[in-house]
């Protein structure tokens, strides 16, 4: 069997092993490595160059991709609109907040809350962490 094919089988199991997991971002440049290497050794490279290049560029594209495509899946918080720009903000405890119900200020506005954690509860006046927002209430934590 060729080389070439070797890497293109190599580089196909590299793409379906990152369609499986998602949100690593790991296995797909190491993908494109091996086409580098295919490429190279449909050319007719030698054996130590592919396997060199394959090294370099999986090195490469891990250490300059992934950080790069990392930093585009989570959105920053300036751009966030809607409940998601409120997850992670600060709120004030209206009134007394526990596992079943509760009111916080967030920026301004009165929201229904609960603790994020249930057992936790917070008075009157304490600054908590908005966690998530679940429909029209506000999950929030110390």
């Amino acid at each position: 069997m060729p080389d070439w094919v070797i890497w293109a089988i190599v580089a196909v199991l590299l793409a379906v092993g990152e369609i499986f997991t998602p949100g690593l971002f790991f296995l797909g440049p190491i993908a494109l490595a091996a086409v580098a290497a295919c490429i190279t050794a449909a050319a007719g490279g030698p054996v130590w160059l592919q396997i060199v290049l394959f090294g370099v560029g999986s090195f490469a594209a891990v250490g300059v991709l992934r950080p790069i495509a990392r930093a585009h899946l989570k959105m920053p918080h300036a751009l966030r609109t809607g409940t998601a720009a409120l997850e992670g903000g600060k709120a004030v405890v209206l009134q007394r907040v526990d596992g079943r119900g509760g009111r916080v200020k967030i920026g301004g506005e009165e929201w229904s809350a609960r603790s994020y954690v249930p057992d936790e509860a917070f008075d009157v006046g304490d600054e908590v962490e908005v966690a998530q927002i679940q429909g029209a209430t506000a999950l929030v934590y110390r």
